[in-house]
C-alpha cells in the first residue's frame, strides 16, 4: 500500500522514523512518500521536503513567511493528488497538517493523524476540524484520549515513542565519550537551545550567560541534526563550553542537570532522568499573542503531564542571567534532585509501556485492510 507522511521539524523526523520502520514491518510492500528528515530518509522511502525548508517558529515569523507557506501547501496538496495514497499520515505540525487535511478528505483521501495537535493548550475550536477531517487520530500523552472524550471524538492512546527510542539505545561508556569529545572529568551541564536557527540564536546566548558563574562545571551545548557546527561556533567564547553535534541523548545520558527550551526535549531530559531548568523565550509580538489564546497552567510536557510544577519553567521575561543562575544553583543540590528524580520516575509510568511506533503502525494497516 501506498503511505504519504508529513512531519514537520526534528522531533516529528524522530517519530517518523519510527513509524516508518514499524510499517515497513506490517507491510512489506509499502511504498513511503515523506516530508521530514534525515531520519526518516535513512529509513528509506522518497523524501519530498526537508522540514529545514519551513522551520518557522512563532506568530510573527510565520505571517512575515506566509507567501512561501501558501506554496508549499500548493505544492503538497499537487504531490499528494499524483502520489494517489492509500492513506495520508500526519504527524504534529498542525499549522500545515491540518490545512492539508482539510483539503484532502474533501478529495477522498483516507486520513490518519499521529501526536495530536496541540488543541488541548489552545485554540480548542480546531477539535470541530479534527472531527471533520481526520479518520483516526492516535495521540501519545494520556490525558488526550480524556481531552478528546469531552468533545466525543475515540482516538487512540498508544503511548509514548519516546519510551522505545529511549529503551532502545545501546548504553553509553561514557568514559569513551568524555575522551572522544575532549571532556575532562567535570560533570557536564547540557545545553539543549533547540532546532531552528532563530530559536537557538535567541535561547543560547542566555543559556550560555551563566558559565562564569559555574566553573566547576562543563557545559555542553547539543548541536541539533539540522544545523552546522559551524553555525554554533560563533557562539562558544568560554573553554568551559563545548560543542557536540548530533548526540543529544548520548550527552543526556551522562549529563548532571540540563538547561532546555520547552518542548519535546523537556521530556527526552527527563526520561534520562536529568534534573532541568526549562526556557522559552519568542519575539514580543509572538509572545503577546500566545499569552492570549493559552490556557495552560504551565508550557513544558513534563509539567502538563504530571499537572503539577515538577521542573521550573523560566518563560519570557522571566528568563534573565540571574533566574536562569538561581535555578540552575537550586537543581544542582543535592536535596532538590531528590525529589524531581521522584517525580521522574512517576512520570515515566504515567507515559504508558514501550510500543507506540508498533501499535500505531498495526491500527493503521488493519483500518487499511
Amino acid at each position: 500500500m501506498k503511505y504519504y507522511i508529513i512531519a514537520g521539524e526534528a522531533s516529528g523526523d524522530l517519530h517518523g522514523a519510527n513509524l516508518m520502520k514499524a510499517l515497513y514491518k506490517q507491510d512489506t510492500d509499502a511504498t513511503i512518500r515523506f516530508w521530514g528528515g534525515d531520519l526518516m530518509k535513512a529509513v528509506g522511502g522518497t523524501l519530498v521536503k526537508h522540514y529545514n525548508e519551513r522551520a518557522f517558529m512563532g506568530f510573527y515569523e510565520v505571517i512575515s513567511n506566509l507567501g512561501k507557506i501558501l506554496k508549499m501547501i500548493s505544492f503538497c496538496k499537487k504531490d499528494i493528488a499524483e502520489f494517489n495514497p492509500d492513506v495520508i499520515i500526519f504527524i504534529d505540525n498542525s499549522g500545515f497538517n491540518l490545512r492539508i487535511a482539510k483539503w484532502a478528505k474533501q478529495q477522498g483521501f483516507r486520513t490518519n493523524y499521529y501526536i495530536s495537535p496541540q488543541v488541548w493548550a489552545s485554540r480548542a475550536g480546531r477539535v470541530k476540524d479534527i472531527k471533520r477531517d481526520i479518520d483516526a487520530m492516535f495521540v501519545i500523552l494520556p490525558f488526550e484520549k480524556e481531552f478528546y472524550k469531552k468533545y466525543n471524538y475515540e482516538v487512540y492512546f498508544v503511548g509514548h515513542p519516546l519510551i522505545d527510542e529511549i529503551a532502545d539505545r545501546n548504553q553509553v561508556d561514557e568514559a569513551d565519550f568524555r575522551n572522544q569529545h575532549n571532556l575532562g572529568t567535570k560533570n557536564i551541564i547540557a545545553l539543549l537551545p533547540g532546532s531552528r536557527k532563530q530559536e537557538i540564536t535567541k535561547m543560547v546566548k542566555i543559556m550560555l550567560s551563566v558559565v562564569d558563574d559555574f566553573e566547576d562545571y562543563q557545559f555542553v551545548i547539543a548541536g541539533a541534526p539540522s544545523q552546522t557546527p559551524q553555525f554554533y561556533s560563533s557562539f562558544i567564547t568560554n573553554k568551559n563550553v563545548t560543542f557536540i553535534n548530533n548526540k543529544t541523548y548520548d550527552l543526556l545520558s551522562i549529563s548532571y542537570a540540563a538547561i532546555v527550551t520547552s518542548g519535546t526535549a523537556t521530556l527526552e531530559t527527563a526520561l534520562y532522568k536529568v534534573p532541568q531548568v526549562v526556557c522559552y523565550k519568542t519575539s514580543f509580538i509572538s509572545y503577546q499573542i500566545a499569552k492570549r489564546i493559552i490556557t495552560l497552567k504551565f508550557i513544558s510536557l513534563v509539567n502538563l503531564i504530571m499537572d503539577k510544577e515538577v521542573v521550573v519553567e523560566l518563560i519570557q521575561n522571566d528568563l534573565t542571567k540571574n533566574n536562569l543562575k538561581k535555578e540552575l544553583h537550586k537543581i544542582l543540590n543535592p536535596s532538590s534532585r531528590d525529589k524531581i528524580f521522584n517525580n521522574y520516575y512517576e512520570l515515566e509510568q504515567k507515559l504508558g509501556g514501550k510500543g507506540a511506533s508498533l501499535k500505531t503502525a498495526k491500527l493503521i494497516v488493519e483500518k487499511l485492510k
